[in-house]
Protein backbone atom coordinates (compact mmCIF):
# COMPACT_ATOMS: atom_id res chain seq x y z
CA UNK A 1 0.00 0.00 0.00
CA UNK A 2 0.93 3.58 -0.73
CA UNK A 3 1.87 5.61 2.73
CA UNK A 4 2.67 9.10 2.69
CA UNK A 5 5.46 10.24 4.01
CA UNK A 6 5.53 12.00 7.22
CA UNK A 7 5.63 15.86 7.72
CA UNK A 8 8.62 17.52 9.52
CA UNK A 9 6.96 18.64 12.11
CA UNK A 10 9.34 19.46 14.49
CA UNK A 11 12.41 20.03 12.06
CA UNK A 12 11.88 21.67 8.66
CA UNK A 13 14.86 21.92 6.78
CA UNK A 14 16.43 25.87 6.00
CA UNK A 15 15.01 27.57 3.23
CA UNK A 16 16.40 30.50 1.90
CA UNK A 17 14.34 33.56 0.72
CA UNK A 18 15.92 35.96 -1.91
CA UNK A 19 13.45 38.77 -1.04
CA UNK A 20 14.02 38.42 2.85
CA UNK A 21 17.92 38.51 1.99
CA UNK A 22 17.69 41.97 0.05
CA UNK A 23 15.80 43.78 2.54
CA UNK A 24 18.34 42.10 4.98
CA UNK A 25 21.03 44.41 2.54
CA UNK A 26 18.69 47.36 2.46
CA UNK A 27 18.11 47.71 6.11
CA UNK A 28 22.14 47.03 7.08
CA UNK A 29 23.32 49.88 4.19
CA UNK A 30 20.72 52.88 5.79
CA UNK A 31 22.37 51.90 9.25
CA UNK A 32 25.88 52.14 7.68
CA UNK A 33 24.50 55.97 5.83
CA UNK A 34 22.46 57.26 9.68
CA UNK A 35 25.94 56.38 11.16
CA UNK A 36 28.12 58.28 8.38
CA UNK A 37 25.85 61.31 8.74
CA UNK A 38 25.43 61.59 12.75
CA UNK A 39 29.84 61.92 12.69
CA UNK A 40 29.09 64.36 9.72
CA UNK A 41 26.90 66.36 12.11
CA UNK A 42 23.69 66.52 9.15
CA UNK A 43 21.95 64.23 11.93
CA UNK A 44 21.44 65.41 15.21
CA UNK A 45 21.59 62.02 17.84
CA UNK A 46 18.16 61.66 19.59
CA UNK A 47 16.99 62.42 23.73
CA UNK A 48 19.81 65.19 23.21
CA UNK A 49 18.67 68.35 24.92
CA UNK A 50 17.27 71.31 23.48
CA UNK A 51 19.45 73.98 22.59
CA UNK A 52 19.12 77.33 24.12
CA UNK A 53 18.50 79.62 21.45
CA UNK A 54 21.17 82.88 21.86
CA UNK A 55 19.46 85.89 22.38
CA UNK A 56 20.21 88.72 19.40
CA UNK A 57 22.18 91.83 20.42
CA UNK A 58 19.25 94.59 19.41
CA UNK A 59 17.37 92.47 22.18
CA UNK A 60 19.85 92.96 24.78
CA UNK A 61 20.72 96.48 24.22
CA UNK A 62 17.05 97.66 24.51
CA UNK A 63 17.13 95.48 28.09
CA UNK A 64 20.03 97.95 28.36
CA UNK A 65 18.27 101.32 27.93
CA UNK A 66 15.50 100.01 29.39
CA UNK A 67 17.34 99.26 32.83
CA UNK A 68 19.40 102.78 32.46
CA UNK A 69 15.84 104.40 31.89
CA UNK A 70 14.95 102.77 34.78
CA UNK A 71 17.74 103.65 37.03
CA UNK A 72 18.93 100.44 37.31
CA UNK A 73 22.78 101.29 36.34
CA UNK A 74 23.98 98.07 37.12
CA UNK A 75 21.41 95.71 34.62
CA UNK A 76 22.07 97.90 32.57
CA UNK A 77 25.55 97.23 32.42
CA UNK A 78 25.14 93.59 32.24
CA UNK A 79 22.90 93.90 29.37
CA UNK A 80 24.92 96.06 26.99
CA UNK A 81 27.98 93.35 28.63
CA UNK A 82 25.93 90.42 27.41
CA UNK A 83 25.42 91.94 23.62
CA UNK A 84 28.99 92.66 23.01
CA UNK A 85 29.79 89.10 23.96
CA UNK A 86 27.16 88.21 21.23
CA UNK A 87 28.10 90.81 19.20
CA UNK A 88 31.59 92.23 20.32
CA UNK A 89 32.24 94.43 16.36
CA UNK A 90 29.55 96.55 16.95
CA UNK A 91 31.18 99.55 18.39
CA UNK A 92 27.78 101.56 19.26
CA UNK A 93 27.29 99.17 21.90
CA UNK A 94 30.68 99.52 22.89
CA UNK A 95 30.34 103.38 23.19
CA UNK A 96 26.71 103.41 25.16
CA UNK A 97 28.27 100.85 27.65
CA UNK A 98 31.46 103.08 27.72
CA UNK A 99 29.08 106.10 28.67
CA UNK A 100 26.51 103.87 31.37
CA UNK A 101 29.80 102.69 32.97
CA UNK A 102 31.49 106.43 33.80
CA UNK A 103 27.52 107.32 34.80
CA UNK A 104 27.28 104.39 37.04
CA UNK A 105 30.78 105.65 38.78
CA UNK A 106 28.86 108.04 41.04
CA UNK A 107 26.88 105.84 42.53
CA UNK A 108 29.64 103.91 43.98
CA UNK A 109 30.69 105.72 47.47
CA UNK A 110 34.89 104.36 47.57
CA UNK A 111 37.39 105.88 45.64
CA UNK A 112 38.64 102.48 44.61
CA UNK A 113 35.27 101.68 43.16
CA UNK A 114 34.79 105.00 41.08
CA UNK A 115 38.26 104.37 40.31
CA UNK A 116 38.39 100.45 38.61
CA UNK A 117 34.57 101.46 36.90
CA UNK A 118 35.60 104.32 35.51
CA UNK A 119 39.01 102.09 34.06
CA UNK A 120 36.21 100.16 32.75
CA UNK A 121 34.82 103.28 30.70
CA UNK A 122 37.70 104.02 29.13
CA UNK A 123 38.95 100.50 28.06
CA UNK A 124 35.26 100.16 26.25
CA UNK A 125 35.38 103.44 24.82
CA UNK A 126 39.18 102.37 23.19
CA UNK A 127 37.68 99.57 22.10
CA UNK A 128 34.64 101.23 20.16
CA UNK A 129 37.43 103.72 18.58
CA UNK A 130 39.41 100.50 17.46
CA UNK A 131 36.50 99.62 15.68
CA UNK A 132 34.90 102.78 14.23
CA UNK A 133 37.94 105.13 14.37
CA UNK A 134 36.26 107.81 12.10
CA UNK A 135 33.16 107.40 14.82
CA UNK A 136 32.50 111.14 16.59
CA UNK A 137 30.17 109.55 19.30
CA UNK A 138 33.03 107.01 20.46
CA UNK A 139 35.44 109.77 20.50
CA UNK A 140 32.87 111.92 22.50
CA UNK A 141 32.38 109.31 24.99
CA UNK A 142 36.04 108.10 25.29
CA UNK A 143 36.75 112.56 26.30
CA UNK A 144 33.69 112.02 28.68
CA UNK A 145 35.26 109.29 30.79
CA UNK A 146 38.67 110.49 31.05
CA UNK A 147 38.00 113.43 32.28
CA UNK A 148 35.64 111.75 34.56
CA UNK A 149 38.60 110.08 35.70
CA UNK A 150 40.26 113.35 36.20
CA UNK A 151 39.18 112.90 39.68
CA UNK A 152 41.18 114.45 42.53
CA UNK A 153 39.84 112.14 45.08
CA UNK A 154 42.21 109.29 43.53
CA UNK A 155 44.03 111.43 41.27
CA UNK A 156 47.72 113.25 41.68
CA UNK A 157 47.75 116.28 40.18
CA UNK A 158 50.15 115.84 37.32
CA UNK A 159 47.27 112.81 36.22
CA UNK A 160 44.64 114.87 36.56
CA UNK A 161 45.99 117.77 34.08
CA UNK A 162 47.28 114.71 31.91
CA UNK A 163 43.27 112.89 32.15
CA UNK A 164 42.17 116.82 30.97
CA UNK A 165 44.29 117.05 28.37
CA UNK A 166 43.48 114.07 26.55
CA UNK A 167 39.72 114.57 27.31
CA UNK A 168 39.97 118.00 25.26
CA UNK A 169 41.99 116.16 22.92
CA UNK A 170 39.15 113.48 22.36
CA UNK A 171 36.84 116.44 22.21
CA UNK A 172 38.18 118.13 19.51
CA UNK A 173 38.68 115.14 17.71
CA UNK A 174 34.80 114.20 17.90
CA UNK A 175 33.68 117.81 16.81
CA UNK A 176 36.24 117.74 14.04
CA UNK A 177 34.58 114.08 12.65
CA UNK A 178 30.66 115.88 13.42
CA UNK A 179 30.64 119.28 14.49
CA UNK A 180 26.41 118.53 14.71
CA UNK A 181 27.16 116.02 17.73
CA UNK A 182 25.85 117.66 20.59
CA UNK A 183 26.87 114.90 22.92
CA UNK A 184 30.63 115.82 21.90
CA UNK A 185 29.50 119.19 22.37
CA UNK A 186 28.35 119.06 25.75
CA UNK A 187 31.21 116.92 26.74
CA UNK A 188 33.45 119.58 26.02
CA UNK A 189 31.96 122.30 27.65
CA UNK A 190 32.32 119.79 30.55
CA UNK A 191 35.87 120.03 30.00
CA UNK A 192 36.19 122.87 29.64
CA UNK A 193 34.56 123.15 33.38
CA UNK A 194 37.09 121.08 34.99
CA UNK A 195 40.04 123.18 33.27
CA UNK A 196 38.69 126.55 34.90
CA UNK A 197 37.77 127.65 31.92
CA UNK A 198 34.57 128.71 32.68
CA UNK A 199 33.63 131.28 30.55
CA UNK A 200 34.01 129.09 27.55
CA UNK A 201 32.43 126.10 29.36
CA UNK A 202 29.29 128.00 29.39
CA UNK A 203 29.37 129.65 26.14
CA UNK A 204 30.04 126.04 25.34
CA UNK A 205 27.13 124.59 27.04
CA UNK A 206 24.77 127.11 25.98
CA UNK A 207 25.77 126.76 22.14
CA UNK A 208 25.03 122.63 22.93
CA UNK A 209 21.76 123.42 24.36
CA UNK A 210 20.59 125.72 21.68
CA UNK A 211 21.22 122.83 19.39
CA UNK A 212 19.36 119.98 21.47
CA UNK A 213 17.81 120.55 24.64
CA UNK A 214 16.27 117.04 24.71
CA UNK A 215 19.35 115.55 25.93
CA UNK A 216 19.84 115.04 29.90
CA UNK A 217 23.77 115.42 29.48
CA UNK A 218 23.50 118.73 28.38
CA UNK A 219 21.18 120.16 31.33
CA UNK A 220 23.12 118.20 33.54
CA UNK A 221 26.47 119.94 32.62
CA UNK A 222 24.48 123.45 32.25
CA UNK A 223 23.88 122.85 36.04
CA UNK A 224 27.29 122.09 36.79
CA UNK A 225 28.06 125.26 35.50
CA UNK A 226 25.88 127.11 37.30
CA UNK A 227 26.97 125.40 40.38
CA UNK A 228 30.18 126.85 39.53
CA UNK A 229 28.89 130.43 39.55
CA UNK A 230 26.98 130.01 42.70
CA UNK A 231 24.03 129.93 40.93
CA UNK A 232 22.39 127.57 43.12
CA UNK A 233 18.58 128.21 42.59
CA UNK A 234 19.06 128.57 38.74
CA UNK A 235 20.77 125.07 38.78
CA UNK A 236 18.26 123.20 40.45
CA UNK A 237 16.01 124.68 37.79
CA UNK A 238 18.63 122.54 35.23
CA UNK A 239 18.51 119.41 37.12
CA UNK A 240 14.87 119.55 37.41
CA UNK A 241 15.02 119.29 33.55
CA UNK A 242 17.60 116.67 33.48
CA UNK A 243 15.05 114.82 36.27
CA UNK A 244 11.85 115.29 33.52
CA UNK A 245 14.41 113.35 30.48
CA UNK A 246 15.61 110.58 33.22
CA UNK A 247 12.86 111.03 35.90
CA UNK A 248 14.58 107.67 37.52
CA UNK A 249 18.15 108.43 37.58
CA UNK A 250 18.86 108.95 41.21
CA UNK A 251 22.12 111.14 40.72
CA UNK A 252 20.09 113.45 39.39
CA UNK A 253 18.03 113.88 42.09
CA UNK A 254 20.72 113.78 44.85
CA UNK A 255 22.82 116.69 42.98
CA UNK A 256 19.55 118.56 43.03
CA UNK A 257 18.85 118.10 46.81
CA UNK A 258 22.56 118.88 47.53
CA UNK A 259 22.05 122.39 45.77
CA UNK A 260 19.48 123.18 48.46
CA UNK A 261 21.54 121.79 51.38
CA UNK A 262 23.84 124.52 50.52
CA UNK A 263 21.55 126.82 49.97
CA UNK A 264 20.53 126.30 53.57
CA UNK A 265 23.56 126.09 54.74
CA UNK A 266 23.65 129.58 53.57
CA UNK A 267 20.35 130.82 55.01
CA UNK A 268 21.12 128.88 58.63
CA UNK A 269 24.69 130.71 58.57
CA UNK A 270 22.97 134.05 58.72
CA UNK A 271 19.56 133.64 59.42
CA UNK A 272 19.51 130.88 61.40
CA UNK A 273 18.66 126.98 61.34
CA UNK A 274 14.98 127.69 61.72
CA UNK A 275 15.10 130.18 59.24
CA UNK A 276 16.62 127.56 56.61
CA UNK A 277 14.43 124.11 58.23
CA UNK A 278 12.15 124.71 54.84
CA UNK A 279 15.13 124.57 52.44
CA UNK A 280 16.29 121.81 54.10
CA UNK A 281 13.46 119.70 54.06
CA UNK A 282 13.07 120.30 50.39
CA UNK A 283 16.90 119.08 50.21
CA UNK A 284 15.32 115.82 52.04
CA UNK A 285 12.52 115.64 49.55
CA UNK A 286 15.13 114.98 46.53
CA UNK A 287 17.12 112.14 48.45
CA UNK A 288 13.95 110.79 49.55
CA UNK A 289 12.57 110.52 45.80
CA UNK A 290 15.51 108.89 44.79
CA UNK A 291 15.61 106.07 48.02
CA UNK A 292 12.11 105.67 46.66
CA UNK A 293 13.01 105.19 43.27
CA UNK A 294 15.52 102.59 43.99
CA UNK A 295 13.28 100.80 46.22
CA UNK A 296 11.02 100.04 43.62
CA UNK A 297 13.50 99.03 41.09
CA UNK A 298 15.04 97.06 43.90
CA UNK A 299 18.47 99.14 43.29
CA UNK A 300 20.11 98.81 46.91
CA UNK A 301 22.34 102.01 46.78
CA UNK A 302 23.49 103.85 50.01
CA UNK A 303 24.16 107.20 48.38
CA UNK A 304 20.80 108.61 48.94
CA UNK A 305 20.54 107.47 52.96
CA UNK A 306 23.95 109.14 53.12
CA UNK A 307 22.87 112.57 51.47
CA UNK A 308 19.94 112.56 53.92
CA UNK A 309 22.20 112.21 56.38
CA UNK A 310 24.56 115.02 56.05
CA UNK A 311 21.05 116.83 55.49
CA UNK A 312 20.33 115.88 59.67
CA UNK A 313 23.34 116.23 60.68
CA UNK A 314 23.67 120.48 59.35
CA UNK A 315 20.18 120.29 61.28
CA UNK A 316 21.99 119.13 64.16
CA UNK A 317 19.90 115.73 64.51
CA UNK A 318 22.25 113.41 64.80
CA UNK A 319 19.95 110.47 65.66
CA UNK A 320 18.24 110.46 61.99
CA UNK A 321 21.36 111.14 60.54
CA UNK A 322 23.39 107.44 62.36
CA UNK A 323 19.95 105.75 61.38
CA UNK A 324 20.61 106.92 57.33
CA UNK A 325 23.93 106.03 57.86
CA UNK A 326 23.14 102.46 59.19
CA UNK A 327 20.71 102.53 56.74
CA UNK A 328 23.75 102.58 54.26
CA UNK A 329 25.58 100.10 56.25
CA UNK A 330 23.09 97.14 55.56
CA UNK A 331 23.31 97.65 51.93
CA UNK A 332 27.27 97.68 51.83
CA UNK A 333 28.28 96.16 55.40
CA UNK A 334 32.03 95.85 54.26
CA UNK A 335 32.11 99.73 52.95
CA UNK A 336 35.06 101.21 55.13
CA UNK A 337 34.11 104.91 54.22
CA UNK A 338 30.44 104.60 55.73
CA UNK A 339 32.09 103.27 58.55
CA UNK A 340 33.95 106.19 58.92
CA UNK A 341 30.93 108.93 58.08
CA UNK A 342 28.84 107.12 61.07
CA UNK A 343 31.95 107.85 63.65
CA UNK A 344 31.80 111.76 62.58
CA UNK A 345 28.40 111.51 63.11
CA UNK A 346 28.32 109.93 66.41
CA UNK A 347 31.34 112.22 67.38
CA UNK A 348 29.33 115.28 66.59
CA UNK A 349 26.76 113.77 68.66
CA UNK A 350 28.95 113.64 71.29
CA UNK A 351 28.64 109.57 71.61
CA UNK A 352 32.50 109.39 71.76
CA UNK A 353 32.72 106.03 73.22
CA UNK A 354 30.54 104.61 70.20
CA UNK A 355 32.36 106.23 67.33
CA UNK A 356 35.56 104.87 68.41
CA UNK A 357 34.29 101.35 66.85
CA UNK A 358 33.19 103.24 63.55
CA UNK A 359 36.33 104.85 63.28
CA UNK A 360 38.21 101.86 64.25
CA UNK A 361 36.68 99.94 61.50
CA UNK A 362 37.48 102.78 58.99
CA UNK A 363 41.09 103.18 59.78
CA UNK A 364 42.54 100.11 60.27
CA UNK A 365 39.87 98.11 59.74
CA UNK A 366 38.04 95.07 62.11
CA UNK A 367 36.33 92.04 62.01
CA UNK A 368 33.80 89.17 64.18
CA UNK A 369 32.05 91.57 66.70
CA UNK A 370 34.15 94.62 66.11
CA UNK A 371 31.98 94.96 63.06
CA UNK A 372 28.96 94.82 64.12
CA UNK A 373 29.75 97.20 67.18
CA UNK A 374 30.89 99.32 64.65
CA UNK A 375 27.49 99.95 62.79
CA UNK A 376 26.30 100.84 66.27
CA UNK A 377 25.30 97.61 67.89
CA UNK A 378 25.47 96.04 70.60
CA UNK A 379 26.24 92.67 68.86
CA UNK A 380 25.77 91.06 65.89
CA UNK A 381 22.73 89.41 65.14
CA UNK A 382 22.66 86.76 62.70
CA UNK A 383 19.13 86.20 62.76
CA UNK A 384 18.38 89.61 61.86
CA UNK A 385 21.57 89.67 58.87
CA UNK A 386 23.73 91.61 61.26
CA UNK A 387 26.56 89.54 60.62
CA UNK A 388 30.33 89.60 61.74
CA UNK A 389 32.19 90.60 58.63
CA UNK A 390 35.79 91.66 57.53
CA UNK A 391 36.16 95.27 57.31
CA UNK A 392 39.21 96.55 55.36
CA UNK A 393 41.05 99.94 56.30
CA UNK A 394 41.18 102.86 54.84
CA UNK A 395 44.55 103.74 53.50
CA UNK A 396 45.22 107.38 54.97
CA UNK A 397 44.64 110.25 52.08
CA UNK A 398 43.30 113.50 51.88
CA UNK A 399 40.07 112.21 52.01
CA UNK A 400 40.32 110.01 55.20
CA UNK A 401 42.37 111.82 57.34
CA UNK A 402 39.41 113.05 58.85
CA UNK A 403 38.71 109.58 60.33
CA UNK A 404 42.08 108.63 61.78
CA UNK A 405 42.76 112.32 63.88
CA UNK A 406 39.17 112.40 65.03
CA UNK A 407 39.80 108.64 65.61
CA UNK A 408 43.26 108.92 67.52
CA UNK A 409 41.85 112.36 69.05
CA UNK A 410 38.92 110.64 70.49
CA UNK A 411 41.25 107.87 72.22
CA UNK A 412 43.12 110.30 73.91
CA UNK A 413 40.20 112.20 75.42
CA UNK A 414 38.71 109.15 76.46
CA UNK A 415 42.10 107.93 78.07
CA UNK A 416 42.06 107.66 81.79
CA UNK A 417 45.18 105.91 84.16
CA UNK A 418 42.62 102.64 84.37
CA UNK A 419 41.77 102.78 80.87
CA UNK A 420 44.62 104.22 79.21
CA UNK A 421 44.24 104.10 75.27
CA UNK A 422 46.70 106.28 74.26
CA UNK A 423 49.28 103.48 72.90
CA UNK A 424 46.65 103.11 69.95
CA UNK A 425 46.15 107.19 70.20
CA UNK A 426 49.89 107.66 69.34
CA UNK A 427 50.00 105.87 67.10
CA UNK A 428 47.34 106.88 64.93
CA UNK A 429 48.80 110.41 65.74
CA UNK A 430 51.87 109.44 64.62
CA UNK A 431 50.39 108.16 61.15
CA UNK A 432 48.80 111.34 60.63
CA UNK A 433 51.87 113.25 61.15
CA UNK A 434 53.61 110.95 58.77
CA UNK A 435 50.70 111.67 56.14
CA UNK A 436 51.22 115.65 56.53
CA UNK A 437 54.90 115.18 56.58
CA UNK A 438 55.05 113.23 53.26
CA UNK A 439 52.04 114.92 51.58
CA UNK A 440 52.22 118.57 52.42
CA UNK A 441 50.79 119.85 49.01
CA UNK A 442 47.24 117.57 49.83
CA UNK A 443 47.21 119.41 53.00
CA UNK A 444 47.85 122.75 51.97
CA UNK A 445 44.74 124.68 53.53
CA UNK A 446 44.05 122.27 56.82
CA UNK A 447 47.56 121.05 57.97
CA UNK A 448 47.53 123.78 60.81
CA UNK A 449 44.57 122.61 62.04
CA UNK A 450 45.01 119.09 61.46
CA UNK A 451 48.28 119.77 63.74
CA UNK A 452 46.41 121.52 66.03
CA UNK A 453 43.93 118.57 67.06
CA UNK A 454 46.57 116.19 66.75
CA UNK A 455 49.24 117.71 69.47
CA UNK A 456 46.29 118.20 71.91
CA UNK A 457 45.81 114.75 71.78
CA UNK A 458 49.32 113.93 72.07
CA UNK A 459 49.63 116.19 75.07
CA UNK A 460 46.49 114.57 76.96
CA UNK A 461 48.86 111.18 76.29
CA UNK A 462 51.77 113.27 77.67
CA UNK A 463 50.35 114.00 81.04
CA UNK A 464 48.60 110.22 81.15
CA UNK A 465 52.30 108.79 81.36
CA UNK A 466 53.72 111.88 83.83
CA UNK A 467 54.33 110.48 87.19
CA UNK A 468 51.43 113.15 88.79
CA UNK A 469 48.37 112.51 86.02
CA UNK A 470 45.75 114.42 87.19
CA UNK A 471 42.70 111.94 88.18
CA UNK A 472 39.32 111.74 86.02
CA UNK A 473 36.54 114.16 87.51
CA UNK A 474 34.16 113.47 89.41
CA UNK A 475 31.41 113.67 86.42
CA UNK A 476 32.67 109.73 86.07
CA UNK A 477 33.17 108.42 82.35
CA UNK A 478 30.83 110.71 80.62
CA UNK A 479 33.29 113.63 80.46
CA UNK A 480 35.50 112.80 77.29
CA UNK A 481 38.19 114.57 77.58
CA UNK A 482 41.33 114.15 80.61
CA UNK A 483 40.70 116.82 83.12
CA UNK A 484 37.00 117.21 82.25
CA UNK A 485 37.27 119.33 78.49
CA UNK A 486 36.02 117.83 75.54
CA UNK A 487 37.98 116.90 72.75
CA UNK A 488 38.21 120.44 70.58
CA UNK A 489 37.40 119.57 67.25
CA UNK A 490 35.38 122.11 66.16
CA UNK A 491 37.29 122.86 63.16
CA UNK A 492 36.95 119.09 61.94
CA UNK A 493 36.28 119.28 58.41
CA UNK A 494 33.18 117.40 57.28
CA UNK A 495 34.48 113.78 55.48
Amino acid sequence: MNISPRRPLFNRKPQSNIYRLFIWVIMLLGGVWVLQQINSGEIEPLFQNTPTPTRSPESLILEGEAYFSAGNVNAAIQAYRAAVVVDPNNAQTWTKLSRIQTYSSAFLITNDEKKARLAEALESAAKAIELTPEDSSAHAVRAFALNWNANPNFRTTDEIQNYLRDAEAESLTALQLDSSNTLALVYYAEVLLDQQKWDQAELTVKQALAQDDTIMDVHRVYAAVLETFGQYELAIAEWDKAIAIEPNFTFLYTRAGANYRILAFNIASKQGIEEARPTYEKSLEYFDRAVRINEQIGVKDPGPHLSIARTYSQLGEYFAAARNVQKALQYEPTNSDIYGQLGIVYFRSRNYEGSIFSLKCATYGCSDEDSCMGRGLEKCFPDLDENPVVVPGLAISPNTIVYYYVYGSVLSALSRPRDNKCDEAMKVMGDVRAELRNNPDGYADSQQTILGIVETGELICASLSAPTAPAPNASGTGTPAAGGAAPNLAATPTP
